[in-house]
């Protein structure tokens, strides 16, 4: 779904949604139950296109300006009720959050590598002459309600992503969508072949098992008060340096009392 209204910086708090949802086997008005994160990063478009014209693969990686961290808070039962067949709506519209800084590109080349082979190779229009992507290593914190610790939940990297933003941006151009200047691009939800899940509806089979944290707190899913902070830092082997892409945090609250109806 997208929209830019509900794109907020981190630190901004984020209220639990209202919405519909499936409740004892019919559909029913009322807060979100299962709110969830999503580790994430976004691309911002730094060069647009025109209306009617598309960005061909090989020049696409030239329209992104940088990336930054994301949040794509999401509503699953909201979400689960919509879908179909209408696609996320109101499960994943209520707020996204960003990190606080755009990095750009030509920062990021000393951390440049291989990305993930393709198979089945993608169409021609999405093969990229040389397909690369950055080491970013990401992590999910989960600070519980009432606590002052937060606790690592899951760690990935951006290059276990199949799909890279340069196909992303190709393939979303490619009916003659224009982008512009400041335009964002979600990843989706960034997960590791090495176990590292980028979301509660992943970690826990879809709400089927609990996960534990240090502090022997035990969630299925965010309850309000808890603070969901992810982090990335750029690294890779050979270079000298590291370079952090900063914090993504918000708290979620209560939801708030729906209007009276007039």
């Amino acid at each position: 779904h997208g929209r830019a209204s509900s794109v907020v910086v981190s630190g901004t708090p984020v209220a639990r949604p209202w919405g519909q949802r499936l409740h004892l086997e019919k559909p029913a008005f009322g807060p979100s139950q299962v709110i969830d994160f999503e580790l994430e990063m976004g691309a911002v478009v730094g060069q647009g296109n025109a209306l009617g014209d598309a960005v061909p693969i090989g020049e696409a990686e030239g329209h992104i300006y940088g990336l930054c961290l994301l949040n794509d808070w999401s509503a699953r039962d909201i979400q689960k009720w919509e879908y179909v067949p209408l696609g996320p709506f109101n499960g994943k519209n209520f707020a996204s959050s960003l990190s606080p800084w755009i990095m750009p590109l030509e920062a990021l080349q000393p951390f440049r590598c291989a990305a993930p082979a393709q198979d089945p190779e993608p169409l021609p229009y999405l093969r990229e002459p040389q397909r690369a992507t950055y080491s970013i290593h990401l992590e999910a914190h989960l600070t519980p309600a009432g606590s002052s610790s937060g606790f690592k939940i899951s760690e990935a990297n951006l290059n276990d992503l199949y799909w890279t933003f340069p196909q992303m941006l190709a393939h979303h151009t490619a009916g003659g969508c224009n982008l512009r200047a400041g335009d964002l691009l979600g990843s989706g939800t960034v997960s590791s072949e090495a176990g590292g899940l980028g979301s509660l509806l992943e970690m826990t089979r879809g709400g089927k098992q609990e996960i534990k944290l240090a502090d022997g707190t035990v969630r299925k899913y965010l309850q309000d008060g808890d603070t969901l902070e992810l982090r990335g830092v750029a690294r890779a082997e050979g270079v000298p340096y590291e370079l952090s892409l900063g914090s993504c945090s918000g708290t979620l609250q209560p939801a708030r009392a729906y209007p009276a109806q007039v």
